[in-house]
């Protein structure tokens, strides 16, 4: 009996033999290629070919034979480079360029401060009814940008604004957000009241992510909740914060609808008050599709410059934790 039961015990396991090669499936190398199809198609019509196209049209213009009337008077030439000449020394796209990064320059470290502070107090051991909360302040971004920018705008005008009203029965003059001096920062509202929703749930999300034994170490260390998210949580989130003021640099040069819904409402608004809005003059009201793809490309080249330019600066810094 014990002799059987060694026996048994030492023997090595049987080996199973192998399946045969009928009834193993054959692997098939394209086939994350073929997935991938739908995708790069989509890229390829719906983005790389109109840029593609739009960087062709930079390059043309037209020129007009006598009164450009008839028909062939008017044809289509080679411009080379003369697009972006007229482009770069149009006072009215400097003019806006200087305007859009005054307007960044507000919008970008007051929305990414209040969704900072807002993902930060969310976090705490001490919020309550935390996820209505979140709701709240998340909500706005739901509302599109021209929904938004009327709701806005008529709250700036003093005819119809319940603040206005609110300040004359108690004999107070408000400024006017209409004004001259004033107009930025009121197209600047709107688009920090739509987007610190979306960038707190960004940093709320990266916050969560951060192991809870790193808090337990430190308040055993003598730490109080504001060393917590200073020497912690900040630092730990820095490659969120990074992502969101590169998405915030992108949306600010792109900002169209708020400045165009808002113009009927005030003379202060031009149709050049920012490059999106010249770029849609030019193209549907003055027929100059020419003019229109290349300050379309500059404004693109500029957007890709000052985001790479943005990353390559705070990267060693941001992703050190990430490389060690």
């Amino acid at each position: 009996m014990t002799s059987l039961t060694n026996d048994r015990v030492s023997s090595p396991p049987e080996k199973l033999p192998d399946p045969s090669p009928g009834s193993r499936r054959a692997r098939n190398p394209r086939a994350p290629y073929v997935f991938m199809l739908p995708a790069v198609v989509l890229f390829v019509f719906s983005i790389a070919v109109p840029i593609m196209y739009t960087a062709f049209l930079s390059l043309r213009t037209v020129k007009v034979q006598g009164l450009g009337l008839g028909p062939g008077s008017r044809t289509e030439v080679w411009a080379g480079l003369s697009n972006y000449g007229r482009t770069l020394s149009d006072g009215d796209f400097l003019s806006s360029v200087l305007r859009v990064l005054g307007y960044g320059l507000v919008v970008i470290p007051v929305m990414l401060g209040l969704a900072l502070l807002f993902a930060l107090l969310l976090d705490s051991v001490r919020v309550r009814a935390r996820r209505f909360s979140r709701l709240v302040i998340f909500m706005p971004y739901a509302v599109p940008a021209v929904i938004s920018s009327l709701l806005w705008g008529f709250l700036y005008l003093p005819a119809v604004s319940p603040f206005t009203y609110a300040a004359d029965q108690v004999g107070v003059t408000l400024p006017q957000p209409m004004a001259p001096g004033l107009v930025l920062f009121a197209i600047a509202n709107i688009a920090v009241w739509g987007g610190v929703g979306f960038n707190m749930i960004v940093l709320y999300t990266a916050l969560r992510s951060i192991p809870s034994e790193l808090y337990e170490a430190a308040r055993i260390d003598g730490c109080n909740e504001l060393q917590i998210a200073w020497r912690i949580k900040i630092p730990v989130i820095l490659p969120s914060l990074i992502m969101t003021s590169v998405f915030g640099m992108i949306t600010t040069l792109q900002v169209f609808a708020e400045p165009t819904v808002l113009r009927p409402l005030t003379n202060n608004i031009s149709t050049s008050w920012s490059p999106l809005m010249m770029i849609y003059r030019d193209a549907f009201t003055r027929n100059d599709i020419y003019s229109a793809s290349a300050t379309s490309v500059v404004l693109a080249v500029a957007t890709f410059v000052l985001s790479f330019g943005f990353l390559r600066l705070v990267q060693n810094r941001a992703f050190a934790q990430e490389n060690r």
